[in-house]
């Protein structure tokens, strides 16, 4: 059998970061993911991206909350339980550190959210449509 890099077994733990970041995850989860044991897959995955797995999933959770400030009217402690987070305080100073600015100092600065509200084309084509048809075959004719 063929030997596969440890980058690779590595990068099953990052893509399972990435697609349930708001999960309840834990090195010990990410660990098996890569099929590795908690002490080698934390120093490999530090060695190899630079970050500890914990400040990975932080940094994708933070940066989903931020998306969701900003296109979002949802409030700050919503947004923090949906990205996985169970403190508003810590997601706030995790949030500040990062970003320079608190959560609700970052949606100040953001364009309000119903500005950026995306309609699908199909319904406002329906709800532009005119009302009143003018078309002859529409008429009704008066006779029986």
């Amino acid at each position: 059998m063929a030997h596969v890099p440890t980058a690779r077994h590595l990068l099953r733990a990052k893509d399972l970061v990435d697609a349930r970041y708001a999960d309840p995850l834990t090195v010990d989860d990410l660990a098996a993911a890569a099929g590795l044991s908690r002490a080698h897959f934390s120093r490999e995955f530090r060695r190899t991206f630079g970050e500890t797995p914990h400040a990975y999933l932080l940094t994708r959770r933070l940066e989903r909350a931020a998306t969701l400030l900003r296109v979002t009217d949802r409030a700050v402690a919503e947004i923090c339980l949906d990205v996985g987070l169970r403190s508003v305080g810590s997601f706030t100073t995790s949030f500040t550190r990062m970003y320079g600015q608190s959560p609700t100092a970052y949606r100040a600065a953001a364009p309000p959210a119903s500005l950026q509200a995306r309609v699908p084309m199909c319904i406002l084509r329906a709800h532009t449509r005119p009302q009143h048809r003018t078309f002859r075959e529409d008429r009704r004719t008066g006779a029986a």
